[in-house]
């Protein structure tokens, strides 16, 4: 897979999606980001029917074309091609890496999860295109009980990890943060919270790629 990971990419989570207008808010959303410069977005929806789960990724992949952003959906391996989106994000007690990469073919990006203070035995032999590594910081759209590792852990873990595989730094990134964890070793910041819970999620992720290219 030829695909370069850019500095900073969303995480939409369904919690950031209002119930009323939902179809509109989304069109104008996926539209304003994708104006914005962003290539890779992954969409997280942990609660939702799977009716609700395709027709969101409708909406987005209409206002975010193929071409230009690739698209990820976190767990559900088993609907990517039917959705249309680019790849897959799984965890513990989804579908293994592997089993993923299986699924999808060589072609679509499959991520994980790589680990909190110590790179997880064995992730890195899995055929994954990403490894995520945190939480960087205190997180309010993900539930965890994992401990914040900061700058200092996203160091560790590139120690761990060697120069080759790409770090994925998430959950509780701030900008601070993001420009420090991406000085420490990783290679690109996944943000939430920071972009969606702004009035503008499209001008605030513009200030962002501003601030760390």
């Amino acid at each position: 897979m030829n695909f370069v990971f850019p500095k900073v990419y969303p995480i939409l989570d369904a919690s950031c999606i209002p119930a009323a207008e939902r179809v509109s808010f989304l069109h104008g959303l996926g539209c304003s980001l994708a104006d914005a410069g962003v290539t890779l977005l992954e969409y997280r929806n942990k609660t939702g029917t799977e009716s609700e789960l395709f027709a969101d990724a409708q909406i987005l992949r209409a206002a975010m074309p193929a071409g230009q952003v690739k698209l990820i959906l976190d767990d559900r391996a088993d609907l990517v091609e039917r959705i249309g989106f680019d790849g897959v994000h799984v965890d513990a007690g989804d579908l293994s890496p592997a089993g993923a990469r299986h699924l999808l073919g060589p072609d679509r990006i499959v991520g994980t999860y790589g680990g909190t203070e110590s790179i997880l035995q064995g992730i890195l032999s899995e055929p994954a295109d990403y490894f995520s590594v945190g939480p960087i910081g205190p997180t309010i759209t993900k539930e965890t009980t994992k401990r914040p590792i900061g700058a200092d852990g996203v160091r560790s873990l590139r120690v761990q990890a060697g120069p080759g595989p790409v770090l994925v730094a998430a959950g509780g990134v701030t900008l601070e943060l993001a420009r420090a964890v991406l000085a420490a070793g990783a290679n690109t910041v996944a943000v939430s919270a920071a972009l969606f819970r702004t009035p503008d999620a499209a001008a605030e992720f513009r200030r962002w790629l501003a601030a760390i290219g």
